[in-house]
């Protein structure tokens, strides 16, 4: 992942900071022409380049344009990622200046004003779909349910949901079609299948409404709560922002599994996998608990004391990629205002923040915004994983189609042996 600083670099490089048009840093610079960072300063003595300072005096920035026509000049071109690089061009997501961007476009402004459904077409395609509603195909829907039906009762959601991708993977014949329109079709269908196959927790609502947006789908799995349209709204939203992170664990997984030209429902459960870990989407179920337990005691002084003294990270705290409060909950948090119910937990979350700002100076990030939600409306702990993998999925079908355009199996990294050094004698069997 990006250092702080190269934050601050991808924003300038992509004008979030005010510039007329896209700066790239000097490493950008060298990589699009091709060069070392020390050619790019020759480039600039001998007039062929101009740059500015970066804010804050870190570096140099430079204009895309006048680079792409030198490199145009020079017949240089940006060299292709090397085999096993872990990083690569993407053109789905900029994380920088505590902001993110879906192509281009603000990803809270977009989430906010959009359904979940409209994001996702914009994040696959670059064009806006309005009213766009994704049906669930019969046959699939039912071998889904069938599939899920039969796990044990105590099964989590992302159990839930592997067992879905799988179970619709085999009702689809032409799962093994890589071409994008084929790739489309198979998501559209494949999420409102994911969302229908899990189990009810309050009949009606909308719940198998295909006509409904997905995430009036989807909170009835969810709740035994009535939704009401702040609620809804809340969960519509944070289904668009957390469509996509960049390369995030499962979103690297994902794409490795589509380097290898694994099918799209492979791709999908390649993601589901890594998110189940504590550190990736459950870490909302650590922060449900944590919110739990301070409207419980009557504040979070207790609680966070109870985590620093045992050593555990406070949940909900820290991104690596933002040095404010992540944008995501920032959002979240104003929509939650909104909502009457939301208001103790709210409260508690800002507590959070506060007692654990004394000790250290962390913000608050998705999974405390998730927490909040979940909380506040009746639903259980892993609510927050069920609504993080069901709005991943977009963005993983999403790195497939632009990794499917790429060379097969470019992710090879090469191990680093540490083992005994041949030749070794053959083992001996034990007596």
């Amino acid at each position: 992942m990006d250092t702080v600083d190269n934050m601050t670099d991808q924003a300038d490089a992509a004008g979030l900071t005010g510039s007329p048009g896209p700066r790239l840093t000097t490493r950008e610079t060298a990589e699009r022409l091709g060069v070392k960072p020390e050619t790019v300063y020759a480039y600039v003595s001998r007039g062929q380049l101009s740059s500015n300072r970066a804010p804050g005096g870190r570096g140099s920035t430079f204009d895309a344009a006048e680079v792409d026509a030198l490199a145009r000049r020079t017949g240089r071109r940006e060299p292709a990622a090397a085999a096993g690089a872990l990083s690569f061009p993407t053109g789905i997501t900029l994380i920088g200046g505590d902001r993110y961007f879906f192509r281009g476009v603000d990803a809270m402004e977009l989430a906010r004003r959009y359904a979940y459904e409209e994001v996702a077409e914009w994040l696959w395609t670059g064009e806006l779909r309005p009213g766009i509603r994704f049906t669930a195909p019969a046959e699939a829907l039912a071998a889904a349910r069938r599939a899920v039906g039969a796990l044990p009762s105590h099964s989590g959601s992302t159990d839930r949901l592997r067992v879905a991708v799988v179970a619709a993977a085999t009702a689809d014949p032409l799962r093994f079609d890589l071409a994008r329109e084929a790739v489309l079709g198979g998501a559209r269908s494949l999420i409102p299948t994911l969302v229908a196959a899990l189990p009810t927790v309050a009949e009606g609502d909308g719940g198998d409404d295909a006509s409904a947006g997905l995430a009036r789908q989807l909170w009835p799995k969810l709740t035994g709560l009535p939704a009401d349209e702040a609620s809804l709204a809340v969960l519509d939203t944070a289904l668009g922002l957390l469509i996509d992170h960049d390369l995030a664990a499962s979103t690297l997984a994902a794409r490795v599994a589509a380097s290898a030209r694994a099918h799209p429902y492979a791709v999908v459960s390649a993601g589901l996998g890594v998110l189940e870990g504590p550190l990736h989407g459950a870490a909302s179920g650590l922060a449900h608990r944590m919110l739990t337990e301070v409207l419980e005691r009557g504040g979070a002084a207790p609680v966070v004391a109870d985590h620093l003294r045992s050593g555990r990270r406070v949940p909900g705290l820290g991104h690596r990629l933002y040095t404010g409060e992540d944008p995501r909950a920032r959002t979240l948090f104003d929509l939650l205002a909104g909502v009457p119910r939301a208001a103790p937990a709210l409260a508690a979350a800002r507590d959070i923040v506060a007692t654990t700002a004394r000790h250290t100076p962390l913000h608050a990030n998705v999974d405390l915004a998730l927490a909040v939600l979940s909380v506040s409306s009746g639903m259980a702990v892993e609510a927050g994983e069920t609504v993080f993998a069901v709005a991943r999925t977009a963005g993983w079908i999403a790195h497939a189609l632009e990794e499917y355009g790429e060379r097969p199996l470019r992710m090879r990294p090469s191990g680093q042996y540490t083992g005994p050094q041949p030749p070794q004698p053959l083992p001996v069997a034990s007596q």
